[in-house]
């Protein structure tokens, strides 16, 4: 992978609103992202029923469930997102979080398969993403160095992204330096970094530490309703992230010291 892949996740920041999904769809794709990421679940896969006739206030209800089927995207949305990304030349995939939305998300043909840091130590769910054949990208958030091993193992992924679930994450807990880490212990694997945090600095710096790829929360309004809003980057942010993340690249370098035609003529001007 020559060029970082660049991920805008707009997981359920959505909040069901159509109209929402293509604003971000846009911002993601005149900022220059090479895709946009959704979140799917199967209601009563994912959660009891006692959680879901929990209380829980939302613009939908009261209930744990009405927030939840109120979030959740239903099949001709996600036609809709299928056709309004080929139309704005992005792509796009999702995180499953359970075997009954995986099974809804192949007929989509997902360039990438997200599996969530939530779901990695559910070997189950992991033998059936395996199976799909799609290309993996796995989060790695609350687990051990052991819990990402068993993972690999299981999943097989093409891209292990380092990452902390807390929303937002605060600095003292990203833990950077992990990216090396993974990169030393995984060297057959691209290593990437998911950002929980609502500041854009951590993803250039992730990418000078090695990170191929790079996925953040996107949101039109960090104040709006939902759960991962302040974890998120707006549209201005979008734009900055993807102009550092390029200019890193540049910066970069291939690490030979040498010296460069443009400075001939300073050494002929300044060097005794």
């Amino acid at each position: 992978m020559n060029k970082t892949m660049i991920v805008a996740d707009i997981g359920i920041n959505h909040n069901g609103n159509i109209e929402l999904i293509e604003q971000m769809i846009d911002v993601a794709s005149s900022a220059g992202c090479d895709f946009v990421k959704f979140q799917k679940r199967d209601i009563d896969s994912c959660y009891t029923e006692e959680e879901l006739s929990s209380p829980r206030k939302s613009p939908w209800g009261s209930t744990f469930r009405e927030q939840k089927e109120g979030l959740e995207l239903q099949e001709w949305q996600y036609d809709m997102i299928n056709k309004y990304c080929e139309s704005r030349r992005i792509g796009w995939f999702a995180s499953p979080w359970d075997i009954k939305s995986l099974d809804f998300l192949e007929k989509y043909e997902m360039p990438w398969l997200k599996i969530p840091s939530a779901l990695i130590t559910n070997e189950e769910f992991l033998s059936a993403c395996k199976k799909t054949k799609i290309p993996i990208i796995m989060s790695t958030g609350m687990s051990t160095l052991e819990m990402v091993d068993s993972a690999v193992e299981n999943c097989d992924p093409s891209v292990i992204l380092h990452c902390t679930s807390t929303y937002p994450s605060v600095p003292e807990e990203l833990n950077l330096r992990a990216i090396l880490r993974f990169k030393e212990r995984y060297p057959d694997r691209t290593i990437g970094f998911s950002n929980h945090n609502p500041g854009i600095i951590y993803i250039p710096i992730a990418v000078g530490l090695g990170a191929r790829v790079v996925e953040f929360h996107i949101t039109m309004d960090r104040s709006m309703y939902g759960s991962d809003q302040a974890a998120s980057i707006e549209p201005e942010g979008v734009f900055k992230i993807v102009k550092y993340v390029r200019g890193i690249e540049k910066a970069m370098g291939d690490g030979m010291k040498r010296i460069y035609k443009s400075e001939e003529p300073i050494i002929k001007k300044l060097r005794r």
